[in-house]
């Protein structure tokens, strides 16, 4: 069993690395390859089910109240990271729907 805390911090680092891992990954992909716009796109739902699992791992504990407020905080930063990240993740997949890549 993995504790609350533990649990809360997972889901506060999740987005932010699942973003990150879309930023740097995808470019250098499509730089190399830019046939390969499809995996952009699974690269982009795979992105977004991390930052999904975040707030799945933080909703139960956004709700709890009394000796873990700290853990409550974390839990609710978590659930407002994971929706910022989700929604920039979004955008930049539907960047690559409409902006060929092998232009040039």
């Amino acid at each position: 069993m993995v504790s609350p805390r533990a649990r809360s911090r997972a889901a506060l680092v999740l987005p932010p690395v699942a973003w990150f891992a879309f930023e740097q990954g995808l470019p250098a992909l499509l730089h190399a390859r830019c046939d390969l716009a499809g995996w952009g796109l699974v690269w982009g739902a795979a992105s977004l089910v991390a930052c999904a699992l975040a707030a799945w791992l933080a909703r139960p504990l956004a709700r709890r109240g009394g000796d873990l407020l700290a853990t409550s905080w974390l839990a609710r930063l978590a659930l407002v990271l994971a929706g910022i990240f989700a929604v920039a993740i979004a955008f930049q997949t539907l960047a690559i729907l409409l902006v060929p890549p092998c232009v040039g």
